[in-house]
Parts: structure tokens; C-alpha cells; sequence
């Protein structure tokens, strides 16, 4: 979506101009030449930034700065001021503004203002919408954030259930972190990475001489995590035989290292994650139903990133901003054309495959907005799917006339950025609108 902008001048050359250079850096922009009309739109619609000129024909910036502060105390207020005018812009700062910057108006630094201004208020959001970690403002995040806050102080074990890329160590690392054991150790074991013949070595430990090349003691992560927590992530690839020894080391508490005779207290709490359907997999006898009810006293379901797409945005200013600072960019924002084809793509890799994304359009983008052509070709190729009217019977005047309607439409009537979208000139454009029937609408 584009920022919005309230432009508020009664000098109507300014609004022409400012409104154009505006609107070309992709605001959208609603101007008002009066005090009263300034306030009249504020009290019916939202924007983005405030740019208010200090002295207009019925009152002044400031009073519509001490009006809007009223019930609005967070969106940038901007007052211009005339050379001279400074005392102005002071007492405009002790009641509110966000900034102020002087006339004649140097357009490269005010959109600087502008464009430092919304990145801090994105900044905000993504702060405002963190919770230990995990990004979401959704319901689903939210309902999500609830249920960890709940377990995250019981001693049962926890079962994390979610597609891969979903963010399941980041969940169960925020469990660990609002528990009692936050200060013992957090130790994440992947069951898919470890040799079977390796498997219980790794758990358990070994002693010295407990088989050949068993040089000095090794300590497992049972041992290791002390009171801690024990991650099992993808425990639906652990084997069998090693399912067996685990759910007998979660019923006993204690266990030996190999080639041990002292027991081995267990102190520590389990939290495991799977990407699979465990229940189908007891059922299939892939997994033992035993150690199922063990690990799964309290369940926990992920959504994955398809089912809160009003994430998205947040989740992809959050990378822009990490890709930034790693690649020493200065990439300010992600334009409405790609930022719909994020939206709009069905994410199989999750929140990691978005991550990863955005690292490549960081790293490809030569400007300072990402476009689509930044952005992986299987996003861009599911957009353009998208975007294609569906033909039956339709012939070929009503598809292109739906094409230019759906260009017109999302690039708010103007004529000039949609003729420039469809690869055609805006006297061609005028002369398809009028053969087609198409009537311009007023803006």
C-alpha cells in the first residue's frame, strides 16, 4: 500500500508541485487549503505524514497541530515555514511537530524527512509486533504469542507442530526465555542430522574405553543442558530403536553414558518440534505411540505463512531492514507491485524462504526500492498468473480492456505511471480508454 500523505497549503502553486514530485516518489497525496478543511479531512481519514504549512488564510499550522495532537500523538506532523519564521517552528516542536523544514522548500531533503520518518514509524511497528523474537501482528501470531506465554512456566513437555521454515526454534528458544529456566542453558538437537549410528552417543555421551576410538569422556546433551532446556527439533526422523531408549530416559529421569555405570539424573525440560503429521506417522507404527503421548502433553500448532498473509509486510520490512545494515544499503522501501506479489505468493519454504527472498532483492536492487524484478522469478511468475483474466468466451477487446481498468485501478486513475506499466504512451492509452469505452475518473 502507498504511504499517504495530507499536503496542507493555500498557496495552490506549492500543492501543484509538491503534490507531482510527491506523488512520482509513489505517495499517494490529499492536500487541503484551509485550516477547516485540514481538519474536516483528519477527522474522517488516516495518513502517514502531516505537512502543514505554518500560516494559512483561517488559522495557523499550529492549531491544527495542537488539534490533530489531540488524538493522534504518533504520525509524523511536518510544519513549512516562511524564511524568517523560525520562533514559529519552535513553538510548532514544544506542541508536537515532528520536524520543520523551511520555504522555498528543497524537495530532496523534505522527501530525505519523509522517507526517514515513515522507515522510523515502520521501525516502531515491527518493535510494537515482536514478541521475543517472533514477528506477527495477525490473529493467528497473536492467539500463538498467548499459548507460549501460558506453558512457557509449566514443566510439561511441549510439542511444536509446523511446516518447514515456520519458525519452530525461534518458538520453542521464546518458551525457554519466559520460563523459570531461562538462565540454564537452551540446547537445540536436529534428530535429521545425526548418524544413527551416532544417535545415542550424542544423547547420552560415552565413557572412556566404551568403544574403540573412545579416547577421553564425552558428556551428552542430556548432561549438558543441566536444568535447562532440551530442543528436539524434527523428532519424527529419530529411529525407532533410539525412540525406545529416549521414552525410557523420560519415564526413569536418569540414564548412563555408554560404557557408564553411574545414573545420570535428568533435570532438564523437553520441547520437541516436527514438520510431519505425528499421529499419522504412530499410526503407520513410524513412531512409537508411547513416546508420542510423552513428548505431547501440550501442543502447539503454527500456522503457516499462507494463513497470515497480513504478516507479510511487517516480516519483509523486517529483512529489508537486517539486509540493509549486512550489505550497507540504503534501500528505504518496497514498491506496491512487489510488495503485492509477496503477498500474493503461496510461501511452501515459510518464513525462511521470505527471509531468503528478500536477502536476494537486497542484494540485486541497484536503487533505492525494491521493484519487482528484484524479487526471485517463481514469485514474480505466480503474480503474473495471477494477474491473467480468466478467458472462456471473452474476446480479446473485453481481456484488454479488463487489463487496462485493473492498471488504472491500482495506479490510482494516473495516466501517466499506467501508460508507462503497460508499455504504451499516455496519447495511446487516452485513445484505447476512449475506444473502449473506459470514462476517466476524477482523482
Amino acid at each position: 500500500m502507498k504511504n499517504k500523505i495530507l499536503l496542507i497549503d493555500d498557496e495552490q502553486n506549492i500543492i501543484k508541485v509538491m503534490k507531482t514530485i510527491l506523488e512520482s516518489e509513489g505517495f499517494y497525496v490529499k492536500t487541503a487549503d484551509s485550516k477547516q478543511k485540514a481538519i474536516s479531512i483528519l477527522q474522517k481519514e488516516n495518513f502517514d505524514i502531516i505537512l502543514c504549512d505554518y500560516r494559512l488564510p483561517d488559522g495557523t499550522g499550529i492549531e491544527i497541530l495542537e488539534f490533530f495532537r489531540g488524538f493522534n500523538r504518533t504520525t509524523p506532523f511536518i510544519i513549512i515555514t516562511a524564511y524568517g519564521s523560525i520562533n514559529g517552528a519552535v513553538e510548532a516542536m514544544k506542541k508536537g511537530a515532528t520536524h520543520y523544514v523551511a520555504k522555498p522548500i528543497d524537495a530532496d531533503n523534505l522527501i530525505q524527512i519523509i522517507n526517514f520518518h515513515i522507515s522510523k514509524r515502520e521501525t516502531d511497528e515491527i518493535k510494537e509486533n515482536q514478541f521475543h523474537g517472533i514477528i506477527g501482528k495477525s490473529k493467528r501470531m497473536k492467539e500463538l504469542f498467548r499459548e507460549i506465554s501460558i506453558v512457557a512456566n509449566s514443566e510439561s513437555s511441549v510439542l511444536l507442530e509446523g511446516e518447514s521454515g515456520t519458525g519452530k526454534e525461534l518458538i520453542a528458544r521464546a518458551i525457554h526465555k519466559l520460563s523459570k529456566r531461562k538462565n540454564e542453558p537452551f540446547v537445540a538437537i536436529n534428530c535429521s542430522a545425526i548418524p544413527f549410528e551416532l544417535f545415542e552417543n550424542e544423547l547420552f555421551g560415552h565413557e572412556k574405553g566404551a568403544f574403540t576410538g573412545a579416547l577421553a569422556k564425552k558428556i551428552g546433551k542430556f548432561e549438558l543442558v543441566g536444568h535447562g532446556t532440551l530442543f528436539l527439533d524434527e523428532i519424527s526422523e529419530m529411529p525407532v530403536m533410539i525412540q525406545a531408549k529416549l521414552l525410557r530416559v523420560l519415564q526413569e529421569k536418569e540414564f548412563y553414558r555408554l560404557g557408564g555405570t553411574e545414573l545420570i539424573p535428568v533435570k532438564c525440560r523437553i520441547i520437541s518440534a516436527t514438520n510431519k503429521d505425528l499421529e499419522k506417522l504412530v499410526e503407520e507404527e513410524k513412531f512409537r505411540e508411547d513416546l508420542f503421548y510423552r513428548i505431547n502433553v501440550i501442543h502447539i500448532k503454527i500456522p503457516p505463512l499462507r494463513e497470515r498473509k497480513e504478516d507479510i509486510p511487517l516480516l519483509a520490512k523486517h529483512f529489508l531492514t537486517k539486509f540493509n545494515q549486512i550489505n550497507s544499503k540504503d534501500i528505504y522501501e518496497i514498491d506496491d507491485t512487489a510488495m503485492e506479489a509477496l503477498i500474493n505468493y503461496h510461501w511452501p519454504g515459510n518464513v525462511r524462504e521470505l527471509e531468503n527472498a528478500i536477502e536476494r532483492a537486497v542484494v540485486m536492487c541497484t536503487s533505492d526500492r525494491i521493484k519487482p524484478e528484484h524479487l526471485p522469478k517463481r514469485i514474480i511468475n505466480k503474480q503474473a498468473e495471477k494477474d491473467l483474466p480468466q478467458i472462456d468466451s471473452t474476446n480479446l477487446l473485453e481481456i484488454e480492456k479488463r487489463v487496462i481498468l485493473k492498471v488504472l485501478e491500482e495506479e490510482d486513475w494516473n495516466q501517466t505511471r499506467s501508460a508507462k506499466r503497460l508499455g504504451i504512451s499516455r496519447k495511446q492509452l487516452r485513445t484505447k480508454m476512449k475506444n473502449l469505452g473506459i470514462i476517466p475518473k476524477e482523482v
